[in-house]
């Protein structure tokens, strides 16, 4: 093989990296090891995970604990949703143009927007991939107001992708947990290409967006909202609210938590976006026999046109991830979907008021919230999940990891697997773990569920 390419050494086809950088040693490596001992070595290592099945998780921060029902698995794990690729054929690829079309349909009436595209990779990239398109749909303009409440993993990706695209960000920060409305008002001016908005945002407050987004509109901006899809059936949709794009992670929608992924994500937007939009989008026709057919109609990946004009990569990578979706959409219907968001509501109030009653625990804002909540810790936050973890319970996520400003901040997020015993078990092992971090007596706290709690 070296003669064949021209060198006549290995060492040769590394000359170019400096010896500074290379290992002047053999690498450290543990002796070889059979298959069978590598499956025990494995089966122990993968033994220290604590999943979802073992601890009872009020972790949320974008990817949520939600029942997946049996159905999903049935019918993803089909060969011909399983296994097939891009379909490039619509003859014989009418099963998953179909599951595209009809995702695409659920997505649209969701969020209020009369477009949606077939899915993308996951929820931080869409908000990019919204930036990129707001350059095109705005002549060029490149600046972005961004609140402090998107998630931060969104803001991160914006940055990094903007890096490439020449984006100039300006980020609004907070007030009593929602964007500070009259800091968001005075960034945006002509040069703005879009306003990012998140409801609920990070802390889980429901932001105003109707009115967020009247500086957007005022200046010709684009208005991209990110929403958590489960909170849909309750809250009134970013289309409504005058949302150019509304976006998100997908993953609550019938798709497990799976140690990170992969999950999905979801991007629909106004009717005059439909050939800017990233991704795929799958329509509806008929064949020349009259009937009923399905076509990918517009593709504006670097595959399909010429490169320098395409917008977006995404391929097959999650269409499986959205499948799960619409048939999980399916299994609850328009009256399960809306009767789940109530249920969440219900025990998020139970929830945020049972929490505050520790000592030592206070909800971070008073701002309305539908599924996840704020509180602010007297004590610091991380050895209280360690004492949490130790009675089997993932207490919330801590917010100093991403708000410096909220170092004493606990998110913490409910779904419809979090039961009333269960948040009385996570009051409990608080009030236990601040007591002890102040040096105070044990605390018992007891409290009445409302009524539709269970």
């Amino acid at each position: 093989m070296l003669p064949a390419i021209g060198v006549d050494s290995i060492d040769e086809l590394f000359a170019q990296i400096p010896d500074s950088l290379r290992l002047d040693r053999p690498p450290a490596l543990p002796a070889g090891m059979s298959e069978a001992e590598v499956y025990e070595r494995l089966a122990e290592l993968a033994a220290r995970n604590a999943d979802c099945e073992q601890q009872v998780c009020f972790l949320g921060a974008g990817m949520y604990d939600h029942y997946v029902p049996a159905i999903v698995d049935a019918i993803t794990q089909r060969s011909e949703f399983l296994t097939p690729y891009t379909p490039y054929q619509p003859e014989i690829s009418q099963g998953g143009l179909q599951a595209m079309f009809e995702f695409q349909t659920m997505m649209s009436e969701l969020t209020a927007l009369p477009v949606s595209n077939a899915g993308l990779y996951e929820g931080p990239s869409s908000i990019a991939s919204a930036a990129y398109l707001a350059i095109g749909a705005t002549k060029g303009r490149r600046r972005f107001v961004v609140s402090r409440g998107v998630h931060p993993h969104s803001r991160e990706t914006l940055t990094t992708y903007g890096a490439g695209f020449g984006a100039e960000i300006e980020e609004v920060g907070l007030d009593g947990g929602l964007t500070d409305a009259g800091a968001l008002a005075a960034a945006v001016d002509g040069e703005t290409a879009a306003v990012i908005l998140q409801s609920p945002n990070f802390l889980g407050a429901i932001e105003d967006v109707a009115s967020l987004g009247a500086a957007a509109k005022e200046h010709g901006a684009l208005l991209v909202v990110a929403v958590d899809p489960m909170t849909l059936g309750v809250l009134r949709p970013p289309g409504e609210c005058g949302a150019d794009i509304a976006l998100g992670e997908g993953q609550p929608l019938g798709n497990r938590l799976d140690f990170g992924g992969p999950s999905f994500g979801f991007f629909c937007g106004s009717e005059e976006l439909i050939r800017k939009m990233p991704g795929r989008i799958a329509g509806e026709t008929d064949d020349v026999d009259g009937r009923r057919g399905f076509v990918l109609a517009l593709q504006t990946r670097e595959q399909h046109i010429r490169r320098e004009k395409a917008t977006h990569n995404i391929c097959t990578a999650q269409a499986l991830n959205a499948l799960a979706a619409t048939i999980h959409l399916a299994w609850l219907g328009r009256q399960g979907f809306r009767e789940l968001g109530e249920l969440l509501v219900r025990r998020t109030a139970y929830a945020r008021e049972r929490l505050a009653a520790v000592p030592g625990v206070e909800p971070l804002h008073g701002a309305p919230v539908a599924r996840e909540f704020a509180l602010r810790l007297a004590v610091p936050v991380e050895p209280v999940l360690e004492r949490c973890a130790e009675r089997g319970i993932a207490a919330g996520y801590p917010l100093g990891r991403d708000y410096p400003e909220y170092e004493d901040g606990l998110l913490v997020a409910i779904t419809e697997r979090r039961t009333r015993a269960q948040i009385d078990a996570l009051a409990e092992a608080l009030g236990a773990a601040v007591a002890d971090a102040r040096g105070d007596l044990p605390v018992h706290i007891t409290g009445n569920a409302p009524r539709g709690v269970g």
